[in-house]
């Protein structure tokens, strides 16, 4: 029984339940990446290069006692290499920003926060030595 509450407990904290929903919002974004990069930014580059097909460039190979035929299908790797270099620099454009904000929210609680009690003292002490 224990267990089950220990489960319980670690799956419903706030932490898993936001990774919970970022994996889920990742990878409907990666679908639309993946489209983006397949549907429209690669057969753009393909008509700039000469109408290539980048999915259809592959090498293959022979076996030479068999005949058997190994295709190495280096259009669809180039094609995932630029997929994950764009969904790369969109997450990295988000962080920023949100390291952004972070930065101006904990200057803005320092700013309300104020001097800590101990500074405070000190100038009260201080503002008395010269005084006195």
């Amino acid at each position: 029984m224990q267990l089950f509450t220990d489960f319980k407990e670690f799956a419903l904290r706030g932490n898993v339940l936001d990774l919970a929903i970022g994996v889920i919002i990742g990878g409907a974004f990666g679908k639309i990446i993946t489209s983006l990069v397949n549907d429209i930014i690669m057969p753009l580059i393909g008509v700039v290069v000469g109408n290539v097909d980048f999915t259809e460039l592959t090498f293959t190979f022979t076996h030479g006692s068999d005949g058997r035929e190994v295709v190495v299908a280096y259009g669809s790797f180039l094609t995932n290499v630029l997929d994950f270099v764009i969904i790369a620099f969109c997450i990295f454009i988000v962080i920023k920003q949100i390291n952004r904000f972070v930065k101006k929210e904990k200057k803005k609680e320092e700013a309300v926060k104020g001097d800590p009690e101990d500074v405070v003292l000190l100038r009260e002490i201080r503002d008395c030595l010269k005084k006195n």
